[in-house]
């Protein structure tokens, strides 16, 4: 048996946590993971003992250990690849190699991605939507939800205990000793969910509400909810569910962000009186210059904001690069409802405020005023015009959001 230097945690009478925890993790593909993440694996001691899920590459040794603490890793007859993605399986054919399970179960999809992935000899079967695999005194149900978030991607319901194995659904990036979320101060708890909702899973945001349904539709009580990071839901299961179908609904409020970056101050100056016009004109409004703020932060901001208004100097006869990248992330995250406006400094051909207005539409984002743009420094006339700029946005809002308070 293997040295258990690091300890499984119980989840129910038959489900041990035995993931790895990475501490120092700072970006997942462009996302500001300021607070680390775990990657979860889970044992299932049934009569067939089965693994759920492996961890990324690098992680392996803190995952068998932790097996370890509980069985001979080889007595494992059963591993189930829930989803691909390499932070899932990046250790899957070193674990297969050691344990040597007699099945290896994913989507057939999941088969497809994990044959491009690695060179595993050993055959991966594919379960379909539905199929029941019985575990001895209990039975493990694979139901399908293709591209939540990758083409592979299922869930798997283990009836004793009412455990859902729910891959990255329901989860977050959130590093800490605390396995359950009723353990996680509920501020960071709530953040972090609306963090990971709103850069990882918000372009398949109608996928959530059909694997919702899904759910509902086996007729199943969730005691558990077990993902594939952060926190395990052991508790109000209801409440992260009921958090991913409002979210998936794209709500707006009557509520702005304002993101700008700036070279020498003038468009942050820009920045503040358009601040002024959607404060005055009773929009509650938050600045995030670029110079601080960090693109995932701004897409948070953006899971329920009404309006983006944008600033962005002119350098090279461009937009800023910070503003380039915000707006190219922000159209990959496909935002559904939202208006918004452009403004910005210039010193010689002052491109950039057409440049923006265009990634906004590009973005189904509607434009709802005309930009504002000035050459060098603003004075009273530019700064009057920008907080015109935010008093056209506060009064759209305002006819949208006042008649549904």
């Amino acid at each position: 048996m293997m040295r258990n230097v690091h300890q499984a945690i119980k989840v129910t009478d038959d489900v041990f946590w035995v993931g790895a925890i990475d501490w120092q993790v700072r970006d997942f593909h462009g996302y500001l993971t300021h607070r680390g993440t775990t990657y979860n694996a889970y044992l299932v001691l049934g009569k067939h003992p089965t693994l759920i899920d492996t961890v990324k590459l690098g992680f392996g040794g803190e995952m068998l250990s932790r097996i370890a603490s509980v069985m001979d890793p080889s007595d494992i007859e059963l591993v189930v690849s829930n989803h691909a993605e390499v932070d899932h399986s990046g250790e899957l054919a070193t674990t297969l190699d050691i344990i040597k399970p007699d099945r290896v179960l994913a989507s057939a999809k999941g088969v497809e991605a994990l044959g491009q992935h690695f060179d595993i000899p050993q055959p991966i079967e594919a379960v379909a939507d539905g199929d029941t695999l019985d575990l001895g005194g209990m039975g493990l149900t694979f139901a399908m939800t293709p591209m939540l978030h990758w083409p592979d991607s299922m869930v798997s319901y283990l009836d004793k205990g009412a455990v859902l194995f729910s891959q990255d659904a329901f989860g977050m990036h959130l590093a800490g000793v605390e396995r359950f979320a009723d353990q996680v101060p509920d501020a960071i708890l709530l953040e972090e969910a609306a963090k990971y909702f709103a850069n990882i899973v918000l372009p398949f945001a109608p996928n959530v509400l059909r694997a919702i349904d899904k759910l509902d539709g086996l007729g199943v009580p969730l005691n558990v909810i077990a993902p594939d990071h952060g926190p395990v839901w052991r508790a109000e299961t209801g409440r992260i569910v009921g958090l991913y179908a409002n979210w998936a609904k794209q709500p707006r409020s009557k509520s702005a962000a304002i993101v700008y970056d700036s070279m020498w101050g003038s468009t942050a100056r820009m920045a503040r009186a358009v601040e002024e016009g959607l404060r005055q004109g009773g929009v509650p409004v938050t600045v995030m210059p670029l110079e601080a703020c960090h693109r995932s932060d701004v897409a948070t901001q953006l899971l329920e904001a009404g309006a983006l208004v944008v600033g962005s100097a002119t350098l090279n006869g461009m937009l800023l690069p910070r503003m380039a990248d915000v707006l190219t992330y922000v159209r990959g995250l496909r935002p559904k409802g939202l208006i918004g406006a452009a403004f910005g400094s210039y010193g010689w051909s002052g491109e950039a405020v057409k440049q923006m207005e265009q990634m906004l539409e590009e973005a189904k984002v509607e434009v709802v005023a005309t930009g504002v743009r000035h050459r060098y420094v603003p004075r009273e006339d530019a700064l009057r015009a920008c907080h015109e700029l935010g008093g056209a946005v506060a009064s759209r809002l305002r006819e949208t959001y006042d008649r549904t308070e």
